[in-house]
């Protein structure tokens, strides 16, 4: 009986992703006018939509807290009006967004006389693979369907409900705009299994992208025959050089660790060059305790926050190299620059790293020599984001150095092919 599941599904998963690779071709030449349109219809039916759509986010929210899950992980779970709001905004954004699909990127002509260039085209179907994040639905969606990309979309089961209704509101797009239904599908079982059936099907899915914990992104490395591109933890550190402005570091630490930290370009670890930590850290950290975060600090911080009467407790070690995504602070004070470099260099996660200073051969040597998708100098962690960089609505945040690093926007949505002019010509 069981086996006869496991066939079903596989055979369920295999027809899904057959309707996908046909959609893709539609959307290969469909364009940009229409998938323009589709984009507003599908922005305005989820404007439409929002009691609904909300109605099914409650349920997703209700059993999520039967099952124990934490305050961060039902923060990123949660929709309101607002929320709702920014779902449809991103669609517009993307609409508004230069097609990248047919964008000439090189050309030239060779001795020969052959004309060369090359041009981006769509990678053809995507798998999202994703946690408690119903508004990557439709950035993945709207995403795809822009660079041409038929898209397979597959939310955690606390999720699905969430997700269906946001997939239900982005069909309505789709249709208006006569492209396939197909074009954005949601897997509408919570079975784990058909994640792994999916990932098997490399002769009709293209890319495979997770998001989520470290767990969900081993598991799709470990049993996908499929490339993929991870959007692995983010362990984000700022460093407080010693020209770093008091309220400039204020400001940028707490927007890091405070705003939303539940987020993968939240702070997750502070360090400080030593001659500047015993005027910084106190103001900071007392910044940061108030704002309730718990300072987990290596043997030098916590005398220094002792001192100033500010309530912090002992790091472990394994608190350095940690994706809290809560407000939860690792703070390590560092000899000097080389002392930052090293620190991140073995505990970060090539996903975010930012430097405080005012000295311009810091920050040169900090971007050239951090190895990360975004480098920031004087600017919070919470800009590494598709929407904040220019890119529109973000499909993930790639820690792979292959084929993304970063924000995947359009661009990195798309590969290129050659196309070679000629008149007559063989080779000699």
């Amino acid at each position: 009986m069981q086996s006869e599941k496991v066939q079903s599904l596989a055979a369920d998963m295999r027809r899904l992703a057959e309707a996908a690779r046909d959609a893709s071709r539609a959307l290969a030449r469909a364009d940009t006018r229409a998938k323009d349109l589709a984009l507003r219809a599908a922005a305005d039916a989820i404007r439409g939509r929002t009691k609904q759509i909300l109605a099914a986010n409650a349920e997703d929210l209700e059993s999520a807290r039967k099952a124990g899950q934490n305050a961060a992980y039902l923060d990123r779970l949660a929709l309101d009006e607002k929320r709702i709001e920014g779902i449809a905004k991103a669609l517009l954004d993307v609409a508004a967004l230069p097609d990248p699909v047919g964008e000439v990127t090189q050309s030239w002509r060779r001795p020969n006389g052959l004309e060369i260039r090359k041009v981006r085209i769509p990678l053809g179907v995507v798998l999202m693979v994703y946690e408690a994040r119903p508004n990557v639905t439709v950035d993945a969606a709207g995403l795809c369907l822009k660079s041409g990309n038929a898209a397979i979309l597959r939310p955690g089961s606390d999720a699905l409900r969430s997700s269906l209704a946001l997939a239900e509101a982005f069909a309505e797009g789709l249709e208006k705009a006569g492209l396939p239904a197909a074009s954005a599908q949601v897997v509408p079982t919570p079975d784990r299994e058909a994640t792994f059936e999916l990932l098997q099907l490399d002769d009709l899915i293209d890319l495979a992208i997770p998001r989520g914990g470290p767990s969900l992104i081993r598991a799709v490395a470990e049993r996908s025959r499929v490339p993929v591109v991870k959007h692995y933890q983010g362990v984000c550190h700022l460093y407080l050089d010693e020209s770093a402005p008091s309220k400039q570091a204020v400001d940028i630490a707490l927007n890091g660790k405070v705003q939303r930290p539940g987020v993968c370009n939240a702070l997750e670890c502070l360090l400080l060059h030593r001659g500047a930590a015993a005027k910084l850290l106190p103001v900071v950290g007392r910044a940061l305790a108030e704002a309730g975060v718990e300072l987990r600090c290596d043997p030098t911080a916590l005398t220094i926050l002792k001192r100033a009467g500010i309530r912090a407790v002992p790091a472990a070690p394994e608190d350095f190299g940690k994706e809290f995504l809560d407000k939860i602070l690792a703070i390590r004070v560092v000899p000097d620059l080389d002392g930052a470099l090293d620190h991140i260099a073995r505990y970060g996660s090539l996903h975010t790293e930012a430097i405080v200073t005012r000295d311009l051969a810091n920050a040169r040597r900090f971007q050239r020599e951090v190895i990360a998708s975004a480098v920031m100098v004087n600017a919070s962690t919470r800009f590494n984001d598709g929407g904040e960089l220019g890119l529109g609505a973000e499909i993930g945040i790639s820690t792979t150095k292959l084929h993304a690093f970063g924000p995947m926007g359009l661009a990195e949505l798309t590969t290129q092919k050659y196309l070679v002019e000629g008149e007559g010509h063989v080779r000699q």
